[in-house]
């Protein structure tokens, strides 16, 4: 049996990175976590092979090759997933889909042949019984969520790693938040369920193995939804695990309420966390409360992003506007928000509602819903009809990217970080690739980039002020340059 694996491709987004990675020479952010996990489940006498099409095309050769086609994706990827599957179907290929595009609106895809949805530990075992014996049913589904301690290790080895800028890794799955925008619940859970600190490291293991120095991401919708199991199994565990590596370090996704917690931040860093995203999504009290994010209220955000730069790890945002407590006036408030607290990457986005959601329901019932979702949080378009005229919002939302990732505000903005920072010592591998990032980035933004008046003064700045956090600066301005390029696409 001879099974391709496909993952579509990323939209020009905040989150595809694509105009970055141009710096360091890499394809894609990271390989399909989800795609290579399943494949570790399949019957290990198939033959697999990944064609992941942010980094490769599909020929068809592959297609000619292929009894079977699964496909996995994201809403983000939903057109790029459709013409995948036309083509597999225009060569009779047999398409299996499954994973959170389909698991939400697998009723918009006809041409598909099986869905196994949800989570695959749960679905993919009684779909292969069926198959084998020639009695495959069209959908698989459960509302159960499965133990992951039984996940396999990924199979890394159907990926050509090179051509990466980051690798993923999952520790738990599940929130025991309740935000009602957030689909994380309804796909996984409340209870975060986690993964052994063994399994955990065997993972690193065979990524290190393979010769992955960079940075590792924990996907995680909040890898601190378990404290406990996080101070006292893994954090010690990959403080051991690193002692002995020199230049992996890890990000992830955490809820703002790290800043509470020093010792717990302390051993992030010590493990060799950098970086940590946030949903910080709006200032507004009576918008938090709008949509249960109760985490975020009753806070001083500025002080506790800072808290966790002072710590050593970056912050990155996530903002939402178009929330029906919100006014014209959160637009300038979303704006002064994220220049004071130099949360540098910054996503900002309409509200949407995910099937799924508290919100998609409530809005069902007011018949205020328009559709599905896109999936992208710079594209400028919602599924809702918001409570505020749709046209103040749109150009709201415009005014917000432009003032933001304006050269002037965008390195302005970098410094404040920058000022609060606490760089770690990590053991960092200075290889071939960052110095001929850092070169491309003197060419591109410093001589030909339209803010090469402010990139120059920021590294001229961040030499003499904080020089242990030039890397970090150049960094920053390569993916500022990312932003930008995104806005001039979507903001006219």
């Amino acid at each position: 049996m001879n099974v391709l694996l496909l993952y579509p491709e990323f939209p020009d987004t905040f989150w595809s990175f694509k105009h970055a990675l141009k710096f360091v020479r890499k394809k894609a952010a990271s390989p399909p976590l989800g795609l290579l996990t399943v494949a570790a489940m399949l019957p290990p006498e198939w033959e697999k092979r990944l064609v992941d099409v942010n980094v490769a095309k599909l020929t068809e050769k592959d297609l000619a090759w292929a009894d079977y086609a699964f496909i996995s994706g994201m809403v983000v990827q939903k057109e790029s997933a459709r013409q995948l599957i036309a083509r597999c179907k225009e060569v009779g290929l047999t398409v299996v889909a499954g994973g959170p595009l389909f698991t939400s609106e697998h009723e918009q895809f006809e041409e598909v042949d099986h869905f196994v949805l949800n989570e695959a530990e749960g679905t993919r075992a009684p779909f292969l019984t069926d198959l084998e014996q020639g009695c495959a049913k069209r959908v698989y589904e459960t509302s159960e969520f499965p133990d992951i301690r039984e996940t396999p290790i990924p199979l890394w080895e159907l990926a050509d790693l090179k051509r990466y800028a980051s690798m993923s890794i999952q520790y738990s799955r599940g929130c025991p938040f309740n935000c009602d925008f957030c689909n994380v619940t309804a796909l996984f859970g409340h209870r975060p369920r986690i993964k052994t600190s063994g399994q955990i490291v065997a993972e690193l293991d065979g990524l290190y193995s393979s010769g992955w120095r960079e940075s590792v991401f924990f996907v995680d919708d909040n890898f601190i939804g378990n404290k406990r199991r996080l101070k006292n199994e893994l954090l010690p565990a990959l403080i051991e695990w690193r002692k002995d590596k020199r230049g992996i370090t890890f990000n992830t996704e955490v809820s703002i309420n790290l800043a509470d917690d020093e010792p717990l931040m302390r051993m992030m860093v010590e493990a060799g966390f950098n970086s940590v995203f946030i949903g910080i999504e709006t200032p507004d009290e009576e918008s938090l409360t709008e949509c249960s994010k109760i985490q975020n209220k009753n806070r001083n955000l500025v002080e506790d992003v800072k808290c966790i730069q002072r710590a050593g790890m970056q912050v990155s945002g996530g903002f939402i506007v178009g929330f029906d407590n919100d006014t014209p006036s959160i637009f300038q408030r979303q704006i002064d928000f994220i220049q004071k607290s130099g949360i540098t990457t910054a996503m900002v986005g309409l509200l949407q509602a995910p099937i799924g959601t508290r919100l998609y329901e409530r809005l069902k019932r007011e018949g205020r819903l328009l559709g599905h979702m896109s999936g992208d949080n710079v594209d400028g378009t919602t599924n809702i009809i918001p409570t505020m005229n749709l046209d103040t919002l749109r150009e709201g939302y415009k005014k917000i990217l432009r003032d933001i990732y304006s050269p002037k505000n965008y390195y302005r903005r970098v410094k404040t970080f920058l000022r609060e920072y606490k760089a770690p010592k990590f053991k960092a591998s200075l290889d071939m690739g960052r110095i001929m990032a850092f070169f491309r980035s003197n060419i591109r933004l410093g001589i030909f980039g339209k803010e090469r008046i402010h990139y120059w003064k920021l590294l001229l700045w961040t030499m003499f002020r904080r020089p242990k956090s030039l890397a970090l600066a150049t960094q920053c301005a390569i993916y500022g340059y990312h932003f930008r390029k995104v806005c001039e696409l979507h903001v006219r």
